[in-house]
């Protein structure tokens, strides 16, 4: 089994998209058994709060819940219990590995770099309101990691 975990700066918009989208996709393959799929922040801002409802909205144009989900802040421990930890952008990832320490085992990836957009960042709907670029962006790098893996 693959444990995957989905990271963003405030776990309320990307991460869990890229979170449920993963889900959506394994289960659709068939292969929801292969992997424990889960999200979290870098900061401590929106912890305990719902998922944005722009997040909520676009989720459900695609017939997918992200029902009952609520932002956490990823540990140091997470470091050690996923296989992967997957940021949308490199600012979660600096500030991921603030948290977790170096990356010694080869875990921490941006998500397009399963793509052939490696290096690029998934569009951040905070600033934007633009939730059809985020999931375009969520979608093709979670059919590049189901590939994958």
């Amino acid at each position: 089994m693959t444990k995957i975990l989905f990271i963003c700066h405030g776990n309320i918009c990307r991460s869990p998209m890229a979170e449920f989208v993963m889900k959506d996709l394994a289960a659709k393959a068939g292969r929801s058994g292969d992997f424990e799929i889960a999200s979290a922040a870098v900061s401590r801002e929106e912890i305990g709060n719902g998922v944005h409802h722009g997040t909520r909205r676009k989720l459900a144009q695609v017939g997918i819940s992200c029902a009952g989900k609520t932002a956490r802040q990823v540990t140091a421990g997470d470091y050690q219990y996923y296989d992967l930890l997957i940021v949308m952008d490199r600012d979660n990832l600096r500030r991921l590995e603030r948290i977790c320490g170096e990356d010694r085992e080869g875990k921490m990836h941006l998500l397009l770099d399963f793509t052939p957009r490696a290096g690029q960042e998934v569009a951040d709907p905070w600033y934007t309101g633009n939730f059809e670029d985020t999931y375009r962006d969520v979608l093709e790098g979670c059919e590049a990691l189901l590939a994958q893996y």
